[in-house]
């Protein structure tokens, strides 16, 4: 072999070399961009429902009638929390929580059209007042049990162009004592 045959073996062995490193680097970067972009769609692109829930709250007034006239009347200030946990902000638009005890509907409380900013918790304080005049339920139980129903839509936007239209369902059961005045328990589902 001369010196010039080796040479050009070398050259080819640099050249095939140098095509190896970037064959290697840029299936490196295709495969970082697919992982990135299963990421994106497993993650950040997956829109869930934000809770719509009542908070525990303190009676202000309860005025409970007697066991010949059943009846109360109460006040208080429900905190509603909208937990939003998308990675984009969710507008809603305005709707009203219905309390109901015994199947009647007692009261309603009207939530304001707003937004709940991504992975955060919107709270608002709305006042709430209760009459039932006709409370066979009552009797002498020392419990007023009440459900609070209602139903939010509205629109999550993620990156400023993906939108998606979700609904939350509130449906909490709270129990008042009439003695203490005091949310005993409060489970939502």
């Amino acid at each position: 072999m001369s010196k010039p045959d080796h040479e050009s073996l070398s050259h080819e062995e640099a050249k095939r070399n140098k095509r190896m490193k970037w064959t290697i680097g840029i299936t490196a970067f295709v495969i970082f961009q697919v992982v990135v972009a299963v990421f994106f769609v497993l993650v950040i692109m997956k829109f869930k429902s934000p809770k719509f829930r009542v908070g525990e709250f303190d009676v202000q007034t309860l005025n409970v009638g007697t066991q010949a006239s059943p009846s109360f009347d109460m006040s208080f200030v429900a905190p509603i929390r909208i937990k939003n946990t998308n990675w984009g902000p969710f507008k809603y638009d305005a709707t009203t929580v219905s309390f109901i005890y015994g199947g009647v509907q007692v009261g309603q409380a009207t939530i304001p059209k707003s937004k709940a900013n991504f992975k955060s918790t919107k709270k608002i304080d709305v006042n709430v007042t209760l009459s039932s005049t006709s409370s066979s339920n009552l009797g002498s139980s020392e419990l007023i049990t009440l459900n609070s129903q209602g139903e939010l839509k509205g629109k999550v936007t993620v990156m400023f162009m993906f939108k998606k239209t979700k609904v939350s369902q509130m449906n909490c059961t709270m129990a008042v004592n009439t003695t203490t005045k005091a949310v005993q328990s409060l489970s939502c589902k």
